[in-house]
């Protein structure tokens, strides 16, 4: 999924904080850590959990993100897994397109047996309120 934003820096800054996440997620999904650290930065080579719920009441287990790469020109992307998913790798590419828009593109590798449909259909939505949350995010910066 793409959407267009300026802002190429600010988008970084806030992929490294678990605040936006947490922000772009709800209320479809909730991440809580499951050490307590809500300061967390992400970057290369760190390893998280969370308490993941959907719709931010549904216990839907310890959801775990190792981040591979973190870097504006490479791009961010991690192993993730939880419970019912085993395999949720995640790209997110940053693309300065001109002095006001950026290309912010999220690319989903998703592995969970019979239930792969059914996460599918839920991932698609999810990104889509994601990328709307984002816009609503960066229009106050």
């Amino acid at each position: 999924m793409i959407i267009n934003l300026g802002k190429e820096k600010e988008i970084f800054k806030r992929l490294q904080k678990l605040k936006t996440l947490q922000y772009i997620a709800w209320p479809m999904a909730a991440f809580t850590p499951v050490n307590g650290n809500h300061e967390l930065i992400w970057k290369e080579g760190t390893e998280s959990s969370y308490r993941f719920k959907l719709f931010g009441v549904i216990p839907f287990g310890i959801h775990t993100i190792k981040v591979i790469h973190f870097g504006v020109k490479q791009g961010i992307f991690t192993n993730e897994s939880n419970t019912h998913v085993p395999v949720w790798n995640h790209r997110i590419l940053i693309e300065k397109m001109d002095d006001s828009n950026t290309r912010y593109t999220d690319i989903v590798d998703i592995e969970a047996g019979w239930k792969t449909v059914f996460i599918y259909l839920w991932a698609v939505c999810f990104y889509s309120h994601r990328q709307k949350r984002w816009k609503r995010l960066l229009k106050f910066t």
